[in-house]
């Protein structure tokens, strides 16, 4: 296999950590995202979206972070990133949406960059759109775990699941871009949980080939 990914992209971060939970190796390919260059060729050559991450595994090029981390959940079993059951299946599946489908794409970088260059806002008030959407969605995130009575180590149980492997990625660029994050306690204990499996350490953007 190998992953084409960026070191600080939170989706590739994703699919890092969920390949080291399954215990599946993969080599690295690296596509800058800011550096003008690599990304068009990426597009031409790889992956006509132009976004990251994208595996290409033993069935063709997978894309789009929680379908690769799906793919890999049904062709590989062990061990499951999804629980047993309809209800907690569902669970973990929107724990990782809110994060995947309703975080993200409001503080990606594609957003982030027509903000300046399109609607000409200054970094201040690019930095202040970032700040409120991901805390605004971390702390629905959190009430939704509360309320579900689910989480334990993890936002499912004592055992990590692919809304873990959204979480961690996310919490990294809150603390990176400098949110307000003490009011999620859960979130962030279940990060510290997280962060002492050397599936997740391995996975960190601090550790990759291309950081810089």
């Amino acid at each position: 296999m190998k992953l084409y990914g960026y070191f600080r992209s939170s989706a590739a971060y994703r699919v890092r950590i969920a390949l080291n939970l399954k215990g599946i190796a993969a080599d690295q390919a690296a596509v800058h995202l800011v550096k003008p260059d690599p990304l068009p060729a990426f597009r031409r050559e790889i992956n006509p979206q132009g976004l990251l991450p994208a595996l290409d595994s033993e069935d063709g090029l997978l894309v789009q972070s929680v379908a690769i981390m799906e793919y890999l959940e049904e062709r590989y079993r062990e061990p499951p990133l999804l629980p047993q059951g309809f209800a907690e299946r569902a669970y973990v599946r929107a724990a990782a949406q809110l994060i995947a489908c309703d975080i993200h794409p409001l503080a990606n970088l594609r957003v982030l960059r027509y903000l300046k260059r399109e609607l000409d806002h200054d970094q201040a008030e690019i930095d202040a759109w970032y700040r409120h959407w991901v805390e605004d969605g971390l702390g629905r995130l959190e009430a939704f775990v509360v309320a579900s009575g689910r989480s334990g180590r993890f936002l499912y149980g004592d055992a990590p699941t692919i809304a873990d492997c959204c979480l961690v990625p996310q919490l990294f660029n809150a603390r990176r871009l400098a949110c307000a994050i003490d009011a999620f306690p859960t979130l962030l204990a279940i990060d510290a949980n997280c962060a002492e499996m050397p599936a997740f350490q391995q996975a960190h953007p601090s550790v990759q080939p291309d950081a810089e």
